[in-house]
């Protein structure tokens, strides 16, 4: 049996405080393996800058190279169409029924749950690990999830350097000709400089 997290998201791109909330929750939660699992579809409004699911792949696998603790999962961008969290996790589930499946959150997305497709069935596939962030913590996201989901496990919470970085921060950077390195690793800002991304 494994522990694998599972870090979903736009990943456009991919940057170091994505990495610092991969490596912290393998670290804090004890987990062998976090798999950063980049959506099909970026759900936002900034999706036209979205160089497609195939680039953001290959600058996940850019990013995780060298740690062996990190890997990608491909599921969603293979799937293609809107991404459902517990499809993800059903099919994860399906394919290695004996590992431990932990699913990462912020602390703010934590607070949506409630909203999202299916949240009791991802609650039972999954242990839901919350990162702390500004705005939502521990007391905040335990409330609103106890209020709901009674019979759900409670979260797993780890701790996460504060790292003001998003992805939209390095599209805009990058659009307005300003220097992304020690923003993303250094594959990654070759990768975006070669295949002239965001401009």
């Amino acid at each position: 049996m494994a522990r694998i997290g599972i870090l979903g998201g736009s990943f456009n791109p991919p940057h170091l405080a994505h990495l610092v909330c991969a490596s912290e929750a393998a670290a804090q939660l004890e987990l062998d393996r976090v798999l950063l699992t980049p959506v099909a579809a970026p759900p936002h409004k900034d999706a036209e800058r979205d160089p497609g699911p195939a680039q953001r792949l290959a600058l996940c696998r850019l990013a995780i190279m060298g740690d062996p603790r990190l890997d990608v999962c491909d599921l969603e961008v293979l799937r293609g169409g809107p991404s459902y969290t517990v499809d993800t996790l059903r099919e994860l589930h399906a394919r290695t029924p004996e590992d431990d499946l932990t699913f990462i959150v912020g602390g703010d997305i934590a607070l949506g749950l409630p909203s999202w497709h299916e949240p009791e069935a991802v609650l039972g596939l999954a242990r839901l690990a919350v990162a702390e962030r500004s705005g939502a913590g521990r007391g905040d996201v335990a409330a609103r999830l106890a209020e709901r989901f009674a019979d759900a496990p409670s979260p797993v919470f780890f701790d996460m350097p504060r790292l003001d970085l998003s992805s939209s921060l390095i599209r805009r950077r990058v659009a307005q000709g300003l220097p992304i390195r020690y923003l993303v690793p250094d594959p990654v800002a070759e990768h975006i400089a070669r295949e002239r991304l965001y401009r």
